[in-house]
């Protein structure tokens, strides 16, 4: 009944940060630049909800505890914010204690020595976040009052048997949210919007993320188009 009662996030303090979380999920071939797109995707689900959003301190510069899932006695070697991206994002400082971790070492033992990435990952990914945040904090859809209104507002127009896997189409009143986590560039078509005019978010269009900036919408067939590991916001 009220949106804002209901906290979404896509990590918090306790379990492994989101980017330990994804170095033990994901391929570890898996290359730094796309690492970063995905932890933007993932924080994008709890910062595009409804109700307040909430990220992990640092989650927006890529955090790492080096694996550790229960960091309150491990001290600053493993819990700090390396605020100088120059510095890195605290992965591979060493196995995690293992007291909370010690049946993970085997998979985190190779993993700390094969992932890394910079500052044009980290700024970036940080840069890309805080578009995010500029656009949830000045489009009042995102902040709705009741449960009615949300339902009022909120669709997903490709969902069912017109899903494409790995993309979520979302439109919120004069919004539409496409998330692609495919690492392929994705069009998603809603018939009903042909004809009607939409842009990239401007927000987004003047922003930090240069492979949002080529996302696009035909008006004639109502064919939103968005890059690989994105998430694009349009306006009406």
């Amino acid at each position: 009944a009220a949106p804002g009662d209901a906290l979404a996030y896509a990590d918090a303090h306790d379990n492994e940060t989101l980017f330990d979380a994804l170095a033990f999920k994901l391929p570890a071939s898996t290359s730094a630049a796309d690492r970063a797109r995905m932890q933007v995707l993932a924080m994008a689900t709890a910062t595009l909800s409804q109700g307040p959003a909430l990220s992990q301190a640092g989650t927006d510069l890529l955090r790492s505890k080096s694996l550790d899932r229960n960091s309150y006695d491990s001290g600053d070697w493993f819990n700090a914010i390396h605020w100088n991206c120059a510095d890195g994002n605290g992965f591979g400082r060493g196995l995690p204690p293992a007291a909370d971790n010690r049946d993970k070492w085997p998979y985190a033992r190779p993993l700390l020595t094969r992932i890394g990435v910079g500052c044009p990952q980290i700024e970036g990914a940080s840069a890309a976040y805080r578009d995010l945040l500029k656009i949830r904090t000045t489009e009042r859809a995102f902040s709705l009052d009741t449960a009615a209104q949300v339902q009022a507002a909120l669709s997903f127009p490709l969902s069912g048997t017109d899903e494409t896997p790995g993309v979520i189409t979302m439109r919120l009143g004069d919004l539409v949210v496409v998330l692609n986590a495919t690492p392929e560039r994705q069009e998603q078509r809603i018939t009903e919007l042909a004809g009607d005019t939409y842009r990239l978010h401007p927000v987004q269009a003047a922003g930090g993320d240069p492979v949002v900036k080529s996302a696009s919408y035909e008006s004639a067939t109502g064919t939103f188009a968005v890059p690989a590991r994105t998430v694009a916001v349009f306006r009406h």
